[in-house]
């Protein structure tokens, strides 16, 4: 098994920022893919980024780039998601991922944290 714990959440005002950090534990080498989701009130949660630990390949979905970015730290299983000028739609609970497939099918998850954006 592996335990992912998220950090970071919080209120913040329009155009402001936020890091988000997920630490991993348990059975870490089980996995090379680190990912952020998000799911917003009444929406389906959705990839935000993700990071391959083999390859160091990154994606960010279209309506973060430029703005989001995406970090992590294999020896320390860590990954961390810095997130700039902040819109409220950016408003959601964020979801630390972990699994064996860059962009699908994650297996291992976080318990969320909140991200509010004020207007």
């Amino acid at each position: 098994q592996v335990q992912l714990v998220e950090s970071g959440g919080g209120l913040v005002q329009t155009g402001g920022s936020l890091r988000l950090s997920c630490a991993a534990s348990g059975r870490t080498f089980s996995y090379s893919n680190m990912a952020w989701f998000r799911q917003a009130p009444g929406k389906e949660r959705g990839l935000l980024a993700a990071i391959n630990w083999n390859s160091g390949s990154t994606y960010l979905a279209d309506s973060v780039v430029g703005r989001f970015t995406i970090s992590g730290d294999n020896a320390k299983n860590t990954v961390s998601l810095q997130m700039n000028s902040l819109k409220p739609e950016d408003t959601a609970v964020y979801y630390c991922a972990a699994g064996t497939q860059f962009l699908y099918n994650y297996i291992y998850w976080g318990q969320g944290t909140q991200v509010t954006v004020s207007s």
